[in-house]
């Protein structure tokens, strides 16, 4: 497992988790299309999982028409039942869910979760572990719309509480309500050492 390489990474690119649902409201909708144009209007291209449904269509959509670059990665038992966007600067067709996740992670320079289901869950939580092991230096975060993460921002803090998740570990976790501010802060962030494993004591 390697997701620092960087010898196809697209240059700044930032990799977007995000729901196959649009959400119950118009907000996350409207956030996800901000964040699509806001990265592409940066210079930025985006990597995502490959599907033209719910959030994930919306921000793929809303990149391409500010002109900007969007690749997918997308498991074939998905690709097949018509999920796929085809639409894409480049869709990338793979074997599994693990496959797609590493693809994704060599791919971009950074991590950004909208709102989202058990996947999108899933995802953010484990890019933010490889970092914490030392796999990748790159920024991870939260767009918070309207205190979507709030629950999962108080079980990391509740985490540190109980002794379990370091400060450390926690303070890897960038967060904003807004569009400007998160992207603010992943252009501020300095790749960290990459280590190839913790100790016992920091782990």
């Amino acid at each position: 497992m390697d997701a620092s390489r960087t010898d196809d990474a697209l240059p700044d690119a930032l990799c977007v988790f995000c729901g196959s649902n649009p959400g119950r409201r118009p907000v996350y909708t409207e956030v996800a299309r901000e964040l699509g144009g806001a990265i592409a209007r940066r210079g930025r291209g985006v990597v995502y999982g490959g599907g033209n449904v719910g959030l994930m269509g919306i921000v793929a959509d809303a990149a391409l028409a500010a002109g900007g670059s969007v690749v997918g990665v997308i498991p074939e038992g998905l690709a097949v039942r018509e999920l796929a966007h085809e639409g894409l600067t480049r869709l990338e067709v793979v074997e599994s869910m693990h496959e797609r996740k590493q693809r994704m992670a060599e791919l971009s320079a950074g991590f950004i979760a909208l709102p989202g289901g058990l996947g999108t869950f899933e995802e953010i939580l484990e890019i933010t572990t490889w970092a914490q092991l030392g796999i990748h230096g790159k920024p991870c975060g939260l767009l918070d719309v309207d205190g979507y993460w709030c629950p999962l921002l108080e079980l990391l803090d509740n985490g540190v509480e109980e002794g379990f998740v370091k400060e450390s570990t926690r303070a890897l976790v960038l967060v904003d309500d807004s569009v400007d501010g998160l992207l603010a802060q992943f252009d501020a962030h300095r790749p960290a050492a990459v280590r190839p494993w913790l100790t016992t004591e920091e782990a």
